[in-house]
C-alpha cells in the first residue's frame, strides 16, 4: 500500500543532518513531512497533539515537571505549560527541523518563542541533543518528570531503523525511571487500522508489560492510537481521567471530552486479542 500526497507548493525542501523534510501547502493546509511520511498538517495537528498530550496529562497526578523527546513543532510543549507544568525539557536531536517548524508553520513555536526556550529563559527549555543521551544526564542530575512525552516519527517495521531503539521496553523503563511518584509515560502507538497496525500491537504488549497501569487512546478524528503508562495499578484509571477533565482545570481541549475519553480508551479487539494470545502458556 502507498499513500500520496498532492503537494501544491513547496515552501521548504531541505536535508537537515539527520532526515529529509518537506514542508508545503496540501489540502490540508501547510504540511510537515519527514523522510516523505506526513508528520503533522495546519488541519489535523490539533486533535494529533491532543490525543497524544491530553491523556497523560490527566493520567498522571500532578504536572509540574515535562520531558518532551522529538515532537519539533512545539505544540505539546504549549499544552503541557498551559495544563501548569512550570518545567518542560524539549529535547529534539534535529535543531534544523525544529527551527524550520518555527519559521515556517502556524502551529507550534514562534520564532521568538523558540529562541526564548533556546536561551531556557521561561517555562519551556530546548535541548539539542539525542534522547537516550538526555536520559543518562536527567538519571544523573537525579531529575524527575511527572510526564515523559516521546512524539517521534512512525516506529518502522525495518529492525535497523536507528529511531527504533527510543520505542524498545528498555527505553521505556529508563523513561519510567525518571518519574515522579504518579507520573506517566506516553508514546504514539501507531494505527489501529488492521493492514497498519503490526507496531501498534507491539507497541501495546510493551505497554502492558512494563507498566502497572497501561491506557490506550485511539483519537476518533484522526487515525492514529497513543499509549499512556504508570508503574503502579491503577484500578479505573478512565474514570480518574474523565473527573479530572470535568473538574475544568489545567489544558481546555477542543477535541476531547469526557464521552471521547470512554469511548477511546478501549483498544482495538486485534490489539487486545494479541496481548491475551501472548500471555497463554
Amino acid at each position: 500500500m502507498t499513500r500520496t500526497w498532492r503537494v501544491d507548493d513547496v515552501v521548504v525542501d531541505a536535508t537537515t543532518a539527520f532526515q529529509h523534510v518537506l514542508i508545503g501547502r496540501t489540502a490540508h493546509g501547510l504540511t510537515l513531512f519527514c523522510d516523505d511520511e506526513r508528520q503533522s498538517a495546519d488541519a489535523t495537528q490539533l486533535v494529533y497533539h491532543e490525543a497524544l498530550t491530553v491523556p497523560p496529562l490527566l493520567l498522571a497526578d500532578r504536572v509540574r515537571s515535562v520531558l518532551i523527546i522529538g515532537s519539533s513543532e512545539g505544540v505539546a510543549s504549549a499544552m503541557a505549560v498551559a495544563h501548569g507544568a512550570t518545567r518542560v525539557d524539549h529535547v529534539d536531536i534535529d535543531a534544523e527541523t525544529v527551527r524550520l517548524c518555527a519559521q515556517h508553520l502556524p502551529y507550534g513555536y514562534t520564532p521568538d518563542e523558540l529562541a526564548a526556550a533556546e536561551a531556557h529563559e521561561g517555562p519551556v527549555r530546548m535541548h539539542f541533543r539525542d534522547g537516550f543521551d538526555f536520559l543518562d544526564t536527567a538519571e544523573a542530575d537525579g531529575t524527575r518528570y511527572d510526564v515523559v512525552l516521546i512524539d517521534l516519527p512512525d516506529e518502522s517495521e525495518d529492525t535497523e531503523a536507528q529511531h527504533n531503539r527510543l520505542y524498545e521496553a528498555d527505553f521505556l523503563r529508563r523513561c519510567s525511571s525518571l518519574l515522579a511518584p504518579g507520573g506517566v509515560v506516553t508514546c504514539q502507538g501507531g494505527c489501529p487500522t488492521m493492514w497498519r497496525n503490526r507496531t501498534l500491537v507491539t507497541a501495546w504488549r510493551r505497554f502492558t508489560e512494563v507498566f502497572g497501569t497501561a491506557v490506550y487512546y485511539g483519537s476518533d478524528e484522526h487515525e492514529w492510537a497513543f499509549l499512556s503508562g504508570r508503574l503502579d495499578h491503577l484500578d479505573d484509571p478512565v474514570t480518574t481521567m474523565q473527573q479530572r477533565l470535568a473538574g475544568g482545570e489545567g489544558y481546555r481541549p477542543e477535541s476531547i471530552d469526557t464521552e471521547a475519553l470512554r469511548a477511546g480508551t478501549v483498544p482495538p479487539h486485534a490489539v487486545r486479542a494479541s496481548v491475551r494470545a501472548s500471555s497463554r502458556p
